[in-house]
């Protein structure tokens, strides 16, 4: 029992671990969440969230390998259990003040509302407590055995970093988002909108001649007339209306991609329906890289000219948080979440063939691919 367990809990960190491993930026975007001033207020903690996010990651996966290969036990396990509590501690107040929707825990893979979170790191760490007691019965807490499984845990380390270099270098290794490539948005917006989400609002009444409050259910105002017929007592206090969901629609963030140009119009569909169309997005074009800056000035002509010449029928726009950013494009605004979960890189490159993503890459990245070296 003792190694069954220590086995399927290392392996759900190394797992956690990974995925994150392979989407660190979005993690970090996660953290951001976090250090808002709505939730925590740690605000000077935001320009670090991405370095904070790699070191999260690293301790998960580095700690789970070695309890999986049963190294420095001791310490490992008082790590885990530390990293436990504090995980704990954010998912908790995530879901009891409903700050932060979805904590992360497995990056896109899978996703887990903040109180499923809440009892994930609680199970674990129950789990971990029992591994404690049982090794520490059986005398084998201080097992500092392992020199033979250095190379395994070695190995494993390397691994862990190429893939969290390659997710920042790039974009991730392998992509769980609802924009991977060949996925058809205009597919996934049809899918969402033959099977939305349905809310129903309950109501906060108090009689103005008792003072008494009730709570009543949407259906139950509108059939009960003594709740909205002329001199009725009862008023619903402004306020205190709470929605919630009584079915499950499809589930997707492309419902969130939603295009405007200048002066406010929604041209999502139009954008959809071209045959071909390059997009040149930004979530924080204050913080594009000097490199970048220089292409999106004077580069940009070149790559549209060197791409036109094989995709003649091609159109172009740039899309980023603040209007008329582009200056060389069409200029559209998206909402910088959404634009963050479409890709990592500040600025990337989209290319959607009648609304069908077919490459998606940094923008440095796909200007060498297209440009001809000289």
């Amino acid at each position: 029992m003792k190694r069954i367990l220590r086995y399927i809990i290392a392996i759900i960190f190394i797992i956690s671990g990974f995925v994150k491993a392979v989407d660190v930026k979005g993690f970090s975007f996660k953290l951001e969440e976090y250090f808002s001033p709505d939730v925590f207020n740690l605000s000077f903690l935001e320009n670090y969230t991405l370095e904070i996010a790699v070191l999260v990651v690293a301790l998960e996966l580095v700690l789970g390998l070695m309890l999986l290969l049963k190294m420095k036990l001791k310490c490992t396990l008082i790590s885990l259990i530390a990293l436990c509590v504090f995980f704990a501690f954010l998912t908790f107040y995530s879901a009891y003040y409903n700050k932060v929707t979805d904590c992360g825990c497995f990056g896109d893979a899978i996703k887990f509302t903040p109180w499923q979170s809440f009892w994930k790191d609680i199970t674990l760490l129950f789990g971990l407590l029992i591994l404690w007691i049982l090794n520490k019965k059986s005398g084998t807490l201080n097992n500092e055995k392992g020199f033979l499984k250095i190379p395994f845990l070695g190995i494993g380390i390397l691994i862990s970093a190429f893939i969290i270099y390659y997710g920042i270098a790039h974009e991730p290794l392998i992509d769980f988002r609802d924009y991977k490539i060949g996925t058809d948005l205009n597919v996934e917006k049809q899918k969402i909108a033959a099977n939305p989400s349905e809310y129903k609002t309950s109501y906060t009444l108090k009689n103005n001649k008792t003072g008494e409050e009730k709570v009543v259910g949407q259906d139950d105002f509108v059939n009960q007339k003594e709740y909205w017929e002329e001199g009725t007592p009862w008023q619903i206090q402004k306020g205190k209306e709470v929605s919630v969901l009584v079915k499950q629609g499809y589930q997707s963030s492309i419902d969130k991609f939603k295009l405007e140009d200048e002066n406010g119009n929604d041209i999502t569909e139009q954008i959809l329906h071209l045959p071909k169309v390059v997009i040149f997005f930004s979530y924080a074009p204050e913080k594009i890289k000097e490199n970048d800056k220089n292409f999106l000035e004077y580069g940009i002509e070149d790559f549209i000219f060197n791409y036109k010449e094989l995709n003649p029928k091609s159109e172009f726009y740039g899309v980023s948080t603040q209007k008329s950013f582009f200056k060389k494009v069409k200029s559209l605004t998206m909402d910088g979440t959404a634009i963050k979960t479409i890709a990592r890189s500040n600025p990337f490159v989209l290319i959607l063939e009648n609304g069908k993503i077919v490459e998606k890459k940094s923008l440095i990245e796909y200007m060498n691919q297209v440009i001809p070296k000289e």
